[in-house]
Parts: structure tokens; sequence; C-alpha cells
């Protein structure tokens, strides 16, 4: 008895003082899994890097052509670099599913899982370095298996993403509404609301002047438009009696669904005659290069963000978790990077293995332009459904009794 209570007690101390310690006295214990979380940022963000070399600096390396995997490639050197982006996100994929299968149900700190998440970095490296190599040697044929299965991986990290930034949305909210901040926050509240909607406004009309010159840009006139209508819809839906959810929630959707229509519009080709491209639109300037890079790191940020994330996926919701419950899903943590492997493969290759890339873009494509109009539609969608569905619910319920 007496040694189970001490065994408790230095496993409550030990995660105390991981949580107290410095930053870089942090990064010295291999063993901490607040740490090891940015360990596998840094991984991504370097096969992100290493896919965009495959893309634009492979088909240069006449050796690599040489090898046998990349033989199969029939369409020249586009089709190489889009090949060589696949090959990498495969590898990174297959890694984080290692760890997603070696670490998922894992709950206590402590326990074989946890010491695997958290340490054994030299192994782990040896395993990168495999993963990374083995869909080198692939023929081609698998590796367009795995660009049509992409497309469903990366579906499957927008809709996580989405669902993650709606309940950070609706977790806000409810924080100013909350006993302890709603008096306090309401001069505060209104002002956000206020900024927000002024923001939307502001970039539907700056869309419009740039993306809708003329009259005959009728796609980007709907884009535009039905943003600026599914706004509408949800401030009317959110400020409803019986949802009255407030004006901050739909305020900050706004600013989401605003942005996922500039984005949509901006991955439309160079062709386009609505899209207002500079002369030097052929030729890599530092701004295309700078875009390029916000692009990569901001990805990097969201699969992160987006992978610590687990409680708005979990239907039963500790109230107080014991201290020494692992601080965020492992299992949950890996998936989402896997996704995001398959998801920044088909931002480099704009959705479409055989679409070929200037260098220094990301997501472009009428593709790329459509994947994200459906995410913005999705968004509002999966939005008004949480503010309807405890309503329908509730009604349900009353029913039935």
């Amino acid at each position: 008895m007496e040694t189970g209570e001490s065994n408790s007690t230095s496993s409550n101390q030990s995660c105390a003082v991981m949580k107290d310690s410095k930053w870089y006295t942090q990064f010295r214990n291999v063993s901490n899994p607040w740490m090891a979380r940015y360990v596998y940022g840094l991984i991504f963000l370097v096969a992100n890097l290493l896919a965009w070399a495959a893309r634009d600096e492979l088909s240069s390396l006449s050796a690599l052509t040489e090898m046998k995997g990349l033989k199969g490639c029939k369409v020249g050197k586009d089709c190489l670099g889009a090949d060589g982006v696949l090959r990498v996100s495969m590898g990174c994929f297959l890694f984080y599913m290692i760890m997603f299968w070696s670490t998922a149900g894992t709950s206590k700190l402590k326990e074989g899982r946890d010491e695997w998440q958290s340490g054994w970095w030299l192994v782990k490296i040896v395993v990168l370095v495999l993963v990374t190599i083995f869909p080198f040697i692939l023929p081609s044929e698998l590796i367009d298996l795995y660009g049509q299965v992409a497309h469903f991986g990366a579906g499957v990290f927008l809709l996580i993403q989405l669902i993650s930034i709606i309940s950070f949305i609706n977790w806000l909210t409810d924080c100013f509404d909350s006993e302890k901040y709603a008096e306090k926050c309401q001069i505060q509240v209104m002002l956000f609301a206020t900024i927000s909607y002024f923001i939307c406004l502001v970039g539907i009309i700056l869309m419009y002047i740039w993306y809708a010159p003329q009259p005959s840009c009728l796609l980007n006139i709907f884009f535009i438009t039905w943003t600026l209508v599914l706004l509408q819809l949800m401030t009317s839906v959110s400020l409803h009696p019986k949802v009255n959810a407030g004006i901050l929630s739909p305020g900050l959707m706004g600013l989401y669904v605003v942005f996922l229509c500039w984005c949509a519009i901006r991955s439309e080709p160079a062709g386009a005659e609505c899209i207002r491209k500079s002369e030097s639109a052929n030729k890599t300037d530092w701004q295309s290069i700078i875009s390029f890079v916000v692009a990569i790191l901001a990805l990097v940020v969201a699969t992160f963000s987006t992978g610590i994330d687990s409680e708005c996926f979990q239907f039963r919701k500790s109230d107080s978790p014991a201290e020494d419950d692992v601080p965020y899903g492992y299992g949950f943590f890996h998936f989402v990077f896997a996704t995001g492997a398959m998801y920044f493969a088909m931002l480099l290759i704009g959705w479409n293995s055989h679409h070929s890339m200037r260098k220094w873009t990301i997501d472009v494509g009428w593709t790329s332009a459509w994947v994200r109009i459906v995410n913005e539609w999705l968004a509002v969608c999966v939005y008004l459904w949480m503010l309807v569905a405890p309503i329908i619910w509730k009604s349900r319920h009353a029913d039935s009794t």
C-alpha cells in the first residue's frame, strides 16, 4: 500500500516538475511529452521542405532520374516533381501512422507507450530515415495509387481542422458568456464583434474590386456574393431567440469563411482573366518566395494546433483529469499529422498529380479553388448544425417524454 502511494506521489511530482520547469530544461529532458510534440512538428516542417525540394529541384538532378522507382514517370519533369512530392508525403505519412498505431489509447504518464512517445529518439530517427527512403524504391503505379488515397486523407484533415476551429470559436464565445466574464467583457465582446464584421465587409469589397473587376467575372462574383449571403445567414441564425448564440461567434466565423473565399479565388490559375496578375507573373520574385514560406509555416502551425486539440472530438469529457493523465491524445496527434502529410502533398501538386506547378507556388489550380470553396460551404453547414442541433435534440427529447 505504501509502495503504491509512493509511486503515485513520485509520478505527480515528476508531472509537476515537467510543467513548471524552464523551456530549455524541458528540451534537455527527452522524456517530456510537452516538448516532444515540438520535435514532431519540426519533423513535419522538414518533410514539407523536402517535398518542396522534390517538386522544384528533383527534376534538375539527373542522377536521381536514373533511380528505379522514378523511371515509371511518363510525362516528364512535371510528373517527376509531383511524383517526388507524393513519395516524400508517403514516407511522412508512414512515419506518423506508425506512431499512431504505437501510441493510440495511451492514457497515463510513465506507461511504456508514453515513454515511446517522448523518448527513444535515436530509434525513431532510424525509422524516419527508412520510411522516407522506402517510397523512392516503389514503382510509380503504387505512388499513383497513394496519390488517389491522399485526396481522401487530405479531405479528412480539412474536416478535422474545420471542427477544431469551430470548436475553438464556440469555446471562446462560451468563455466570454460565462458568469465570470459576462459583465466584465461586454464592451470587449462588442468591440471584437464589430471589428470582425468590419474586416469581413472590407474583405468582401476588396475581393469585388480585385477579383471581379468586370461583369463577365460571373464565377468570382458568385463566390463573393454567396460568401456575403452565408455571413448574413450565420448572423441571423445565431441571433435567433431560440439559439441566442450572440454576435461574436458569427463574426469570427465570418472572418474564417471570408478568408477561405479569398484563398479559393487566389488559387485560381494565373491564366484566369479575372485574376489580376503583375507583369512579372511568370518570374519568381521575393513576394512569391515570402508567400510560399508563410504558407508552409502556416500549414505546419495549423497541423500542430489541430493535433493537440483532441478534446473537441471526445464524446465523454473528463471534468477533473488526474495529474498522471497524458496532456494530449497521442494517437490523435499523430493521426492529424499523418493526414496533414497527405494534405501538404495535395497543396504542392495542386490536387492533381498531372498538374505542373510553377516554382514557389502552392495550392494553385481550379481543383484547389473548388476544394477551398467546398470547404467554406461545409464550414458554414457545420457551424449552423452546431447551433441548431442542441435545439433539435431538446425538442425531440421533450416530445418523447
